[in-house]
């Protein structure tokens, strides 16, 4: 395969802290270009309430506590690249639904496993759709995870493509997922699975002295040498900006937004249910496990998150605001959506995070206190167009 221009460290760097800055930059990785710094990846509100129950459960072992947040006798070892994993078949897991578009020439066989309403996910669903692909979906049950437990990450989305050699390359992290599967339409001759290898995760300490992982150049598509791609370096760089916005900022302000009071918790659950439909999929003592105690889970974590992220008491203020900060960036182009006349992959991921919470009360008040509205609908329109059928 020739040579990739691959993204840079530039955008984990600025998340380690300064000491350990220099070693990073000592890493023997082949880079090219690099723009903007990528967040952290956000942790799924429906992950985040499983974990909050968890809390409730290590209380008391302090031990075990104290040995979990010091680390293992390995977390000393920083900036080790971990490539992804490679599965010899699909497991064995119920489809629940497929997505067949019979105009998609792809060849790609993808299995996505997520939650129906889990903004990434969204975000995932809403790029494939657009793009006219074909997909499975398997709905992992949020409680239990049982369809994810041959799996180390425990987080959705994930996404299996097929190689070429005919095995499953594990894609995880959404703007990840989002920027492999475009890279490899941009140019059909290259194998997923080589092309998955360039989005490697690396690990560093953050504030709290904890080792953690993030996907490196997860925001930076990956070309061969010869030019597919017609946009300017600006152009280019201004996408993945706002791409890194949704996760690091817009994603953020739908928890404490559409879990604000108990009532509102509740109906965005029960919204869950219906839209993943919980009733067909899940036993009914489970579906109304994730309903009412994820609800109430989320309602008190939601607080904290309020907190964590700096938002006034006012939360719904913060989502009007980015609502409309992201519509005045596409009135300065004076176009119909960011990426001109048709959405780019920034329009996408903001879509995908708002559409999360569409059956909410709280987007019903962003349409009503924010300009929002007509450029959703015209990006949802789009990604209706494109779409396969759901069999």
């Amino acid at each position: 395969m020739a040579t990739f221009r691959l993204g840079a460290i530039a955008s984990i760097a600025t998340k380690i802290p300064h000491q350990n800055v220099a070693k990073l930059q000592r890493i023997n990785f082949v880079r090219r270009f690099a723009t903007g710094a990528a967040p952290k990846k956000p942790t799924s509100t429906l992950g985040l309430a499983l974990k909050g129950m968890a809390v409730g459960a290590l209380v008391g072992t302090g031990w075990s506590g104290y040995s979990f947040f010091k680390g293992g006798p390995t977390d000393h070892m920083l900036h080790e690249h971990v490539g992804p994993k490679v599965l010899d078949k699909l497991p064995d897991v119920k489809i629940m639904r497929r997505v067949v578009n019979p105009k998609d020439d792809s060849g790609l066989d993808l299995v996505l496993f997520q939650f129906q309403t889990c903004p990434f996910c969204c975000k995932v669903r809403a790029f494939l759709d657009h793009s006219g692909l074909s997909y499975s979906v398997v709905e992992v049950d949020a409680v239990l995870r049982q369809d994810i437990r041959w799996s180390d990450s425990k987080k959705v989305p994930i996404l299996l493509a097929k190689t070429k050699s005919g095995k499953y390359v594990q894609l995880t992290d959404s703007s990840m997922i989002v920027s492999s599967i475009s890279s490899f339409l941009r140019d059909k001759k290259q194998d997923i699975g080589e092309l998955a290898k360039y989005y490697p995760s690396i690990s560093y300490e953050n504030d709290a002295g904890r080792k953690v992982f993030d996907i490196m150049n997860k925001y930076f598509l990956m070309f061969q040498e010869k030019k597919v791609d017609n946009r300017s370096k600006e152009e280019q760089e201004d996408e993945r900006k706002w791409r890194a916005w949704a996760d690091d900022h817009l994603v953020h302000l739908i928890s404490p937004n559409v879990y604000r009071t108990k009532d509102e918790a509740l109906e965005t659950f029960e919204w869950f249910s219906d839209v993943g439909e919980w009733n067909v999929h899940f036993p009914k003592w489970e579906r109304d496990l994730m309903v009412y105690v994820g609800a109430f889970a989320m309602w008190g974590i939601s607080k904290r998150l309020k907190k964590r992220h700096q938002l006034s008491d006012d939360v719904r203020s913060h989502i009007y605001d980015a609502c409309d900060r992201w519509i005045g960036e596409i009135e300065k182009k004076k176009t119909t959506f960011h990426g001109g006349k048709e959405p780019n992959l920034a329009d996408l991921a903001v879509f995908g995070v708002l559409n999360s919470m569409e059956g909410c009360q709280a987007f019903k008040d962003c349409l009503e206190n924010s300009k929002i509205g007509p450029w959703f609908y015209s990006v949802k329109e789009r990604v209706l167009k494109n779409r396969g059928n759901a069999l």
